[in-house]
């Protein structure tokens, strides 16, 4: 199990604390729960292990075979199938072993660690997948939360204007027709609110089934620092699943060149003879490439042309990642732009208009509606603000992410 799992684990025991204390949960706990809970990094490691186990296997020489046997045997005349009829009968026992140079072996250790690499990338993936879709889920909490404490202070100021409408109606300095719109104003405020409510429900199952644990509130996302696009192409799972493939099978053609020479076995075996000296036999049996042209120079061919075929996938995932990097960083400008834009051109404005308007309503000269309307457009705005802001930062998780961790899963 690595070293980092067992990280995440402990500190997934920390956070379940602090979680039943209904503590803030912060992104880096959430992080760790996820890990330390999720099949399908037990999953990977289990895969990481058992292709160490075969690495061990692979370098092993073959099992020596045992032979017995009873040789020149009469099956005719009168003594037939007699073991001590004929001075050529004997009883043979022998061992035989079928011998791997140590240059193969170092070939097929070679193979086996390459595979042992592919189920690390592998595992790495499952982690940085499991850190990406908690990370995702969690920015979805957050500014659900901020989205809905906005619209629930919307639907506050929609009721107490509202009561006050009803007090001026009913002093006769009010009209109906203001207070019928401010009620449909509070039933849209109460309607939004539950919309939200009904999101972060939504997001707070996604981030559950990640973390295992209920949310009750969130700190502020705390997103590393996003990487270079060099960085970020080098460590895209596509991209180091495919390096690892390619490795394997560059391993995987040359241990068939290397079968190109064959296993020589050797043999030793003892024979026993009625009445005279017992025998002792050695040998080696060596198999005869006969037409290496049409077998083995077709296999290594096969084996070559799969190199091919990885290398090829390796650079189209390269490409792939390059421009899912470009894309994503773009992105990420544009929000960045526009959520200047829409602070200093859309929300300060309308911040500063609900101000005058309140300042209007106190002294009289504004009505309630005016000044409701205000508040609504300042809300709207920071919704949109929010909404912008919430983009970007699951354009920025996306960035820091989904990149392998180097050594998460050694």
């Amino acid at each position: 199990m690595s070293h980092s799992f067992l990280r995440a684990a402990a500190l997934a025991a920390a956070c379940t604390p602090a979680l039943a204390a209904a503590a803030p949960l912060t992104l880096d706990q959430a992080l760790a729960l996820a890990v330390a809970r999720s099949q399908a990094t037990r999953s990977a490691q289990a895969g990481v292990a058992s292709a160490s186990e075969a690495a061990h296997a692979a370098v092993q020489l073959p099992d020596p075979m045992l032979q017995a046997g009873l040789d020149n045997l009469p099956v005719a005349g009168g003594r037939a199938f007699d073991p001590a009829s004929d001075s050529m009968t004997q009883k043979r026992i022998g061992i035989s072993q079928e011998w791997l140079s140590a240059d193969k072996r170092a070939t097929r250790r070679a193979a086996a660690d390459a595979m042992v690499g592919r189920e690390s990338v592998a595992a790495q993936a499952a982690v940085a997948e499991v850190r990406l879709q908690t990370a995702l889920a969690y920015v979805d909490v957050h500014y659900a939360d901020a989205t809905l404490a906005l619209t629930e202070l919307m639907a506050h100021h929609a009721h107490e204007e509202l009561e006050a409408a009803k007090g001026r109606v009913a002093s006769a300095a009010g009209s109906e027709q203001e207070a019928l719109a401010l009620t449909a104003a509070r039933g849209a405020a109460e309607d939004d609110a539950a919309e939200i409510r009904q999101a972060r429900s939504v997001a707070e199952a996604s981030l559950r089934r990640w973390i295992g644990a209920p949310i009750d509130t969130t700190s502020e996302p705390q997103l590393p620092p996003t990487p270079t696009e060099q960085d970020y192409v080098a460590k895209a799972p596509d991209v180091r699943a495919a390096q690892a493939a390619l490795e394997v099978a560059r391993r995987d053609a040359a241990v068939t060149a290397a079968n190109r020479s064959p296993n020589w076995t050797w043999q030793v075996s003892y024979g026993q003879r009625s009445g005279y000296a017992d025998m002792v036999s050695v040998g080696v049996s060596i198999p005869l490439a006969i037409h290496p042209a049409e077998r083995q120079d077709r296999e290594t061919a096969a084996k070559q042309a799969l190199v091919d075929q990885a290398d090829a996938t390796l650079e189209e995932a390269r490409r792939a990642a390059d421009g899912d990097y470009l894309a994503l960083a773009a992105q990420a400008r544009a929000l960045e732009a526009r959520i200047e834009r829409v602070h200093d051109t859309v929300v300060v404005p309308a911040r500063q208009r609900t101000v005058a308007a309140l300042a209007g309503y106190r002294g009289g000269g504004v009505a309630l509606s005016t000044l409701f309307e205000a508040r609504h457009a300042e809300v709207e705005a920071q919704r949109k603000l929010l909404d912008l802001q919430r983009q970007l930062a699951t354009v920025r998780a996306r960035l820091a992410f989904k990149p392998l961790q180097t050594g998460s899963a050694q």
